[in-house]
């Protein structure tokens, strides 16, 4: 049975057909991204609607104060890591790492 070019599937391969070697891996990292069942997922889930809480309004304005405060610097990765690699005093380790 032929098909007719109003067959989208059709119709797709002769645009493929046309198309430069690298517009191919163009389209197809598209179409692997259209596949993925995670990306497809988040793509058609639903909007948060939940409304917003005074406390996270207010976290959220902290937040935003405390950027302009430090003039939009964050803090660096390696300090963050420093901090959770220091043992807190007077807590002992678990039986399990005995």
């Amino acid at each position: 049975m032929p098909r007719s070019s109003t067959d989208p599937k059709y119709y797709a391969h002769e645009l493929i057909d046309r198309l430069a070697p690298t517009q191919v891996n163009a389209v197809v990292g598209i179409l692997q991204v259209m596949l993925d069942p995670v990306s497809r997922a988040i793509a058609n889930a639903p909007v948060d609607d939940e409304p917003e809480s005074d406390s996270e309004r207010e976290a959220v304005i902290n937040s935003k104060s405390w950027f302009q405060r430090r003039e939009g610097r964050s803090i660096p990765h390696r300090e963050v890591v420093s901090e959770f690699r220091r043992k807190p005093t007077g807590v002992r380790r678990s039986k399990a790492r005995r």
